[in-house]
């Protein structure tokens, strides 16, 4: 991954499920390019010890579940405070519970809540913000290729 030197230098960017994996992978780069981070996880543990990764770095992390809009609504007004804004946004979160196409509905919600509204949550939240910064900025949405490739027994 190639940082634009426009948006690197000294920039906040804020990466949901930046806990482990793919997230704490991409937080990793953004961190050695300069920028302050902001990592979002809704397990503690694995947010805890991304941070320890992550040691002597600006770092700021908070444990918050992207299907709660309200969540991440507060979530911007703690980056405002402490960082004046984001300007990197990284939509990465997302599950994988096992299911088939009978399988409960909660679990369908779930999954749909996630890995669907937590993206449309994270632009409607954030972006706004963003604009108004008028600076150099970027939004990243992951996504699984088991999205599209929707393998046996894990329909959702």
């Amino acid at each position: 991954m190639t940082i634009h030197p426009a948006i690197a230098s000294d920039n906040v960017a804020l990466v949901t499920g930046s806990g482990a994996g793919i997230g704490l992978a991409i937080a990793k780069r953004l961190a050695d390019a300069g920028m302050k981070l902001v990592l979002i996880d809704n397990r503690a543990d694995a947010l805890d010890a991304a941070v320890d990764t992550l040691a002597g770095r600006a770092v700021m992390a908070v444990t918050a579940d992207v299907s709660d809009r309200a969540a991440l609504e507060d979530v911007r007004t703690q980056v405002t405070e402490r960082f004046g804004g984001v300007d990197v946004l990284v939509n990465n979160a997302g599950i994988e519970p096992p299911n088939d196409i009978f399988g409960s509905l909660e679990t369908w919600r779930k999954v749909l809540d996630v890995n669907l509204w937590g993206v449309i949550n994270g632009c409607q939240v954030f972006i706004p913000g963003m604009l108004s910064r008028a600076r150099p900025g970027l939004v990243i949405n992951t996504g699984s290729k088991q999205g599209i490739t929707a393998p046996p027994g894990n329909p959702a």
